[in-house]
């Protein structure tokens, strides 16, 4: 193996280990959303990116971006959550081609109420993660010691 392939491996191991990081956090928040707020995680996200926004509205490409989405499956998403209240789309005043996405007073209390249950779940995983000795150094990278 030379030293090509050693850099390619050590890639390889790193993106393992960040997937398999990931996976374990997304189940848990999964869980937990689903269970108490009838949230996914990619909804939460959604409404925490809207609501870490002055005005809380951003485009829907904005969106698409911050959620890790495609701008199809952004809108079909976007569609159920305003289905269920929790959005709205507006017209932008300045570009007419343009929409928004906006939460509504609804989107922002039920926010409100899960990022409690977010934010303790991902604690928790970090700290069952860091216990894994496969994660246990990228977690230390993620999260400084207090």
């Amino acid at each position: 193996m030379g030293v090509a392939d050693d850099a390619v491996e050590i890639r390889a191991g790193g993106w393992r280990t960040l997937a398999a990081l990931h996976g374990l956090i997304e189940a848990s928040l999964e869980r937990a959303l689903q269970k108490e707020h009838g949230l996914s995680v990619v909804e939460f996200t959604v409404l925490d990116a809207l609501s870490r926004q002055a005005g809380w509205h951003m485009r829907m490409q904005q969106l698409a971006r911050a959620a890790a989405l495609s701008s199809s499956a952004t809108t079909r998403l976007v569609t159920r959550l305003e289905d269920r209240g929790l959005l709205t789309r507006v017209l932008c005043v300045d570009d007419r081609r343009g929409i928004y996405t906006e939460l509504t007073p609804t989107g922002r209390a039920l926010l409100g109420e899960a990022r409690p249950t977010h934010d303790a779940v991902l604690e928790e995983a970090l700290a069952e993660a860091a216990a894994i000795p496969e994660l246990e150094a990228l977690v230390r990278v993620l999260v400084p010691p207090r």
